[in-house]
């Protein structure tokens, strides 16, 4: 079986080395164009281009694949595994594959749908994610599923979580493509009755709102780590926060610190209290929070808004 890869960003890498070390035969490989990166703007090739030319697999990065269907239909390929692609893929496309495109979404289907699905299950304070592989549609991410795996969220950030699913997703991507090539499709319909949606992630959304309650406060530090970094403001410095813990119910005014000790620094919320244990100062590096209060930087009855 002939099949081409589609991926961009680094999560994608994993997914992509699993197929090619499962012998799987990769023909091609569609990518995001290059990007100026750093100060300089570098002109920079995305992981998966990366570790496809480590492959010497042909690579292909379209500006609008919709506009490159007869180089598409050239391959000659029974099927395309997409995995964060990063390009809407229109009918034609879709039709230049007999065995049909199959996407790693990393989200347990039909729950957060769309273009933030790790952050979102952070945020909704799910106990469980996964990455499901689903056959690829127009509409967004409704297609028929292929197979699911299921994950513990935990305690981890963001960053913890998608280093974790990207794994989990090159797993499911070689299983799945042994069941296309055994012709074994027991695809389940999704039920958009219990489908949700998540938009892009934007700064204004990792702002932290000391109304709200610790457990939604820590979720949004959790996932927002490591971009685009929760924050909040200490008179006129920004403080971005990379770890807090529930803490106790606490008297004080919404955002006061409570305490800035060894422990970190007790912040008080509705109905309780976080303890932020790691923070980045505008600017400055990440430290651990007891550090930045030994530089005498925050004090006890400080408010953060």
């Amino acid at each position: 079986m002939k099949i081409v890869f589609a991926g961009s960003p680094e999560f994608a890498v994993p997914v992509l080395k699993a197929l090619v070390q499962a012998n799987k035969n990769i023909v091609a490989v569609i990518t995001q164009p290059d990007k100026p990166v750093g100060r300089k703007r570098v002109l920079t090739p995305t992981p998966v281009k990366a570790c496809a030319n480590s492959y010497n697999i042909p690579v292909y990065d379209f500006a609008k694949i919709k506009d490159s269907v007869s180089v598409v239909q050239s391959l000659g390929a029974d099927i395309m595994i997409t995995c964060a692609y990063g390009q809407i893929l229109s009918q034609a496309v879709l039709d230049c594959f007999k065995g049909g495109v199959w996407n790693i979404h990393a989200s347990l289907l039909p729950k957060f749908r769309g273009a933030s699905p790790v952050q979102s299950a952070i945020l909704a304070g799910e106990t469980h994610t996964g990455v499901t592989v689903m056959k690829t549609e127009l509409s967004l991410d409704t297609g028929d599923m292929l197979l699911v795996k299921r994950c513990e969220i935990g305690s981890l950030t963001a960053g913890e979580l998608f280093d974790k699913l990207s794994l989990l997703g090159a797993e499911a991507a070689v299983e799945a493509v042994e069941l296309l090539e055994k012709g074994d499709l027991n695809l389940l319909l999704q039920d958009d009755s219990a489908a949700t949606y998540c938009k892009k992630i934007e700064k204004s959304d990792a702002k932290i709102n000391f109304s709200s309650t610790a457990k939604e406060i820590c979720s949004l530090i959790r996932a927002m780590n490591p971009a685009p970094l929760a924050y909040c403001q200490l008179g006129e410095s920004t403080l971005n926060l990379l770890f807090a813990e529930e803490g106790e119910d606490v008297e004080g005014r919404l955002g006061e610190v409570v305490f800035a000790d060894k422990r970190g620094i007790g912040v008080k919320c509705q109905n309780g209290s976080i303890i932020i244990t790691k923070l980045k100062p505008a600017g400055g590096k990440e430290m651990l929070a007891r550090d930045f209060v030994n530089g005498r930087k925050i004090k006890v009855g400080d408010i953060l808004e």
